[in-house]
């Protein structure tokens, strides 16, 4: 029901953010579509071929290369407008858009290649199956976007298209002064970090942890049930889940039918000797179960602690390796650093509604946290190759402040629209999945839009102010 649902709400995910691209960038929007499509197609030959087996986390996987492909459009495309906006004939608006957004489609996706390889070799379990699909979806979205894109895109304009105005024209805006409120946007998490804190003290001083962890870390009781009727899954959920919750007191409660009989197993978290006593008697007085045909047993988590490390330890590692590659394509440490810390920034934020909000801890968990790392720095490369772009033009003449105001500004458009295209896939997602599905959809949300909210608050002002310390340093050295 699970894989189902997921597929549908692809589907209609697929359709509305296909329709969004044709609204909002004309014939550009109609050609990604196109592109859209057959990467979509290639990805599912691809997972056939390798007979890759699809868990939630790989699903997060292709859902974030998704993303990941519709950013490279919306980046080509936005520079298609500025060029035409520019004066440029649509022609050449094409061929300098595809090369000027080029070196920033790389490295965002390189760096996030980077970041799977890691997962994929540190990685245990679930965590290699995201780091699998999201490899693959990342390798075939630069194709699509690079090559499959342009091809569409040139036989569209050589078919008559040529119209300007079917491609759009983007004017020069007046720079937002984004380094100018950073006090402000920097004490937004400062808050939320606080809250969470707060929330993480009250629950370990009242004995529920900082945590609600789910029986995929804690373990847990298997309840196994002999109804005196074969059950169907809508009604078990309907009828029988409810009363689960209501001894339990919580909603994370697993059921699974047994083949060829009405057997039931339920899975709970870890209940008490009165618990397990006030369970059977409410499926007696409800269902006309006999309680000796109820059996229970302890049940050890399914994640354990080694692949807890293992996946922490990925992360870290892959975390330093995005540092180390944009290092180096940037030449400047402080892009790496603002970078991660933002990183860090959106994955501590998403943590603190676990927290605050007792969301269950589980695989999803794991799964929604390797995707908002793949994610965020997507976006913040984008910002910094406009910041390294800049600089190569203007050098030390223009106003530091003056030039990261502008470099945000000039990609916010693109920024809204990436988070806005990869937010309606998740929406969709969250609205017609099942509960686990729903369970990963929802922080998956919140990480999308702290992802957008660090990119473009945060990841620039943070690399203004350690850089423009560097140069009154150096001034202060030269006097």
């Amino acid at each position: 029901e699970a894989v189902t649902t997921s597929l549908q709400a692809g589907a209609v995910g697929f359709a509305v953010v296909a329709v969004f691209m044709i609204a909002v960038y004309l014939v550009p929007g109609a050609a990604s579509a196109l592109a859209l499509a057959l990467y979509v197609g290639l990805m599912v030959i691809l997972l056939a071929a390798f007979e890759v087996t699809l868990t939630l986390p790989g699903i997060a996987g292709i859902i974030l290369s998704i993303g990941m492909a519709v950013d490279a459009n919306v980046i080509i495309f936005t520079r298609i407008k500025e060029e035409i906006g520019g004066g440029r004939s649509v022609e050449a608006a094409i061929k300098a858009g595809f090369e000027k957004a080029l070196s920033a489609i790389i490295d965002g996706n390189v760096t996030t290649l980077i970041a799977a390889l890691v997962l994929f070799w540190r990685g245990s379990g679930t965590v290699k199956g995201f780091a699998t699909t999201l490899a693959m979806g990342i390798v075939l979205s630069m194709f699509t976007a690079l090559f499959v894109t342009r091809f569409i895109l040139r036989a569209l304009y050589n078919l008559g298209l040529k119209n300007p105005k079917l491609y759009g024209v983007k004017r020069d805006r007046k720079p937002f002064n984004f380094v100018g409120i950073r006090k402000f946007t920097f004490a937004i998490p400062v808050v939320i970090f606080a809250i969470g804190i707060g929330a993480m003290v009250m629950g370990v001083s009242s004995g529920r942890g900082a945590f609600n962890y789910s029986m995929e870390f804690m373990g847990g009781t298997s309840t196994n049930v002999t109804f005196n009727e074969d059950m169907s899954l809508d009604q078990i959920s309907e009828q029988v889940v409810p009363l689960v919750e209501e001894v339990t007191g919580d909603g994370d409660v697993q059921t699974q039918k047994v083949e060829g009989g009405n057997e039931v197993i339920i899975r709970t978290r870890t209940l008490s000797a009165e618990e397990r006593e006030q369970l059977n008697q409410l499926l007696a007085d409800h269902f006309g179960v006999d309680e000796n045909q109820i059996t229970a047993e302890s049940i050890s988590g399914v994640i354990s602690s080694e692949m807890r490390t293992d996946a922490i330890l990925a992360v870290a590692i892959a975390t330093v390796c995005m540092l180390v590659y944009i290092w180096f394509r940037f030449k400047n440490i402080r892009f790496a650093a603002s970078a991660v810390l933002a990183l860090v920034h959106d994955v501590a934020v998403v943590t603190v509604c676990y927290a605050v909000f007792r969301w269950s801890v589980g695989s999803n968990f794991i799964a929604c946290m390797l995707t908002i790392v793949g994610y965020s720095i997507n976006a913040t490369i984008v910002i910094f190759d406009r910041i390294r772009e800049h600089l190569k033009t203007a050098g030390q003449k223009k106003d530091l402040a003056e030039l990261v105001n502008e470099s945000i500004t000039q990609t916010f458009t693109r920024s809204i629209n990436t988070s806005l295209t990869t937010f309606i896939m998740v929406f969709v997602l969250y609205l017609m999945g099942v509960s686990s599905i729903r369970e990963f959809a929802l922080p998956l949300m919140v990480g999308i839009v702290c992802g957008a909210f660090s990119s473009v608050c945060i990841t620039g002002p943070l690399w203004y102010m350690m850089t423009a310390g560097g140069r009154k340093k150096q001034a202060e050295g030269g006097r």
